[in-house]
């Protein structure tokens, strides 16, 4: 049973100078309800029935723990720090992109360098959805208790039924490209539709992917020679429900991407309920260990995408355990669980 601190903990999440809306999680929303769907730092919120804000002083006025994002130049989120420390709420922060390769962008420049180290010093504890971010965090705060950083990947809404976006198998086919970022060199992007053109020859199978880059996009994936009709681009801007009733329409999604980010993709694939395969995200290699792409080479990964696509059993036997380990490490309740925890045992410690 949970504890009374868990049933009654509450999270603000506040991305100050944001652009997305205010949003109160008193409820988790069904797909297609509220601005702003349960996921990303907006799940954090809602699995805490907390609250999602832009602005300081209305994330103040919730008089819950806050969890602060660092974005843009960091200016609007040192300021934020300095609004709550005043006000005497405890904050947690995290960086808004936590790609590898999105934390190296943001703190090559030494001004915000600088910002960013005095806010995770000044803080009262970090939040990573990545490993590799709570590693970061800890070395920065080395001097300023590093035990006050824990790695929570990001949660979803896995046993609200409502978000059960799986169809008939009889429904399902061909194959998802996850990433979509020709110009992000650690998404190989280029190798995935190589490795996706190789396994359509031997299986036959289909191929989607977004192109978000139209007709710069087009000309190179026309370089790419696929069999004809065999690939089809989703150019139309989609909500997440219904891009995850595309999603959902595929045996597999596959990716070949190597950032180590916080692992949408793979989430995306849970609650469509069919297999990931490749990536390095923190869901990747949480719930699909045994298909990511993490200390995998490009042939084995296209061994086992052909073998999930030819093979039923497999599977359907790979989504049946990627939903048992998220319902362990990744659901809401879950998450709701550590986080409480979490901020009982450090608000604990400075009191």
């Amino acid at each position: 049973m949970a504890s009374q601190t868990t049933q009654n903990f509450r999270l603000t999440v506040l991305n100050p100078g944001g652009r997305d809306r205010e949003q109160q999680f008193h409820a988790v929303p069904a797909p297609g309800e509220g601005p702003h769907p349960p996921i990303n730092f907006h799940a954090f919120a809602a699995c805490t029935s907390g609250a999602f804000h832009r602005d300081v002083g209305r994330a103040v006025a919730e008089n819950t723990p806050v969890l602060l994002l660092l974005r843009g130049d960091f200016r609007a989120s040192e300021r934020a720090l300095t609004v709550l420390k005043r006000e005497r709420r405890f904050v947690a922060v995290s960086l808004k992109e936590t790609g590898l390769h999105q934390i190296a962008q943001q703190l090559r420049d030494p001004g915000k360098l600088s910002r960013f180290m005095k806010i995770v010093a000044q803080a009262d504890a970090c939040i990573a959805t990545t490993p590799e971010a709570a590693e970061i965090y800890q070395r920065v705060r080395y001097k300023h208790d590093p035990a006050a950083v824990t790695f929570i990947p990001t949660p979803y809404p896995i046993k609200d039924q409502r978000w059960d976006f799986s169809v008939p198998a009889t429904a399902q086919s061909g194959i998802f490209i996850g990433t979509r970022e020709w110009d992000v060199p650690s998404r190989n992007h280029f190798a995935a539709f190589l490795v996706a053109r190789q396994l359509s020859e031997a299986t036959g199978e289909p191929l989607s992917v977004v192109n978000l880059d139209r007709s710069k996009g087009r000309r190179l994936l026309g370089e790419l020679n696929f069999p004809e009709g065999k690939l089809r681009l989703i150019e139309r801007w989609k909500s997440y429900p219904d891009y995850l009733r595309e999603v959902a329409q595929h045996k597999i999604v596959l990716q070949l991407d190597r950032s180590h980010v916080p692992g949408q993709v793979a989430g995306d694939a849970l609650l469509c309920r069919i297999p990931c395969v490749g990536g390095n995200g923190a869901i990747e290699r949480i719930a699909f260990s045994k298909t990511c792409g993490e200390c995998r080479t490009i042939d084995e990964i296209t061994s086992m995408a052909v073998d999930l696509l030819k093979n039923r059993e497999s599977r359907d036997a790979l989504a049946v355990e990627s939903q048992e380990r998220a319902r362990e490490w990744l659901s809401f309740e879950t998450a709701r669980s550590q986080l409480a925890k979490f901020f009982d045992e450090i608000q604990g410690t400075t009191r």
